[in-house]
């Protein structure tokens, strides 16, 4: 930033304005993994969107998962991982090490880096006060939850404070037993859950492209309906198929517009929600008329 004049600067908040007031006092959801989760310098910048957007007035929640910490930690206590059809089956000992990593290791990571940059954040998984009602998903795939509900009693106190609710996937069953949960999914509940003005889920990849190979394809809106044409097409497959479709579930439940982004670029947050430019694919429910 030295080299940046201070005019400069000036022109830079001021262009910002109409996006702080189309934000300010609205839920935005935030999907917190992959490589900017466990790229130090990347993480410092995406504390730092969060962070700004709080001050700002906007209502951030951080949602998280943690493959490669849990990953790790089972390898070091020589528990076996099993995948079947992407998702990690996951036994009792296997949740216990799900549970202890991302409610603990993780989650509090999260916080302490808020916590170290000025900020005020809060942890929670979806155990504490019920907030992620699940079910077994299937038999097959052990303790992997199904959500049934999603209560925001929690995570609107805790905004209410000003603190930054950071939510690990876990929920939990009528009987208070813990299931491990996909962290896309809960997101994007959760987005619908608070009629989220917006959901950001940050990948490893720029966003929805007509040609995977080309960052210059990339697609900057799609509605629903467009989409699932792509998905027809064959133009969403693979990995970004389920990536999308939690996009387009947080629509269905009532968020009003999503984003896919890159989370390898540092302050993608602010770039996607504060500027003309953006980053990703902007998800809507319809083109509005006009």
């Amino acid at each position: 930033m030295n080299n940046v004049s201070n005019a400069m600067r000036a022109q830079i908040l001021t262009a910002a304005v109409p996006y702080i007031k189309e934000y300010t006092d609205k839920y935005v959801v935030v999907k917190y993994g992959g490589n900017a989760m466990t790229n130090p310098e990347l993480k410092k910048s995406v504390m730092q969107d969060l962070l700004l957007l709080n001050l700002i007035g906007v209502k951030v929640i951080l949602v998280h998962g943690g493959g490669p910490e849990i990953n790790n930690v089972l390898d070091k206590m020589q528990i076996e991982s099993t995948f079947k059809d992407g998702l990690r089956v996951t036994d009792e000992p296997t949740m216990e090490v799900v549970q202890m990593v991302l409610a603990g290791k993780v989650n509090k990571g999260l916080v302490a880096n808020l916590v170290e940059l000025g900020g005020k954040a809060v942890g929670l998984c979806g155990v504490d006060g019920q907030m992620i009602k699940v079910h077994q998903k299937n038999k097959d795939l052990g303790m992997v939850g199904e959500i049934d509900e999603i209560d925001t009693t929690i995570i609107e106190t805790v905004l209410a404070k000003g603190y930054i609710p950071v939510i690990s996937s876990i929920g939990v069953d009528d009987n208070g037993v813990a299931y491990n949960i996909n962290a896309d999914t809960v997101a994007a509940k959760v987005a619908g859950a608070l009629q989220a003005e917006t959901m950001v889920a940050m990948t490893n990849i720029d966003g929805v492209m007509r040609n995977k190979d080309d960052a210059t394809t990339l697609i900057p809106k799609l509605t629903i309906a467009e989409a699932e044409q792509l998905k027809k097409d064959g133009i969403i497959a693979g990995g970004m198929i389920p990536k999308v479709d939690c996009c387009l579930e947080a629509l269905e439940a009532g968020a009003q517009k999503v984003f896919i982004i890159n989370g390898e670029i540092p302050h993608a947050i602010l770039i996607e929600l504060l500027t003309d430019e953006g980053l990703g694919t902007m998800f809507v429910k319809e083109k509005k008329e006009g």
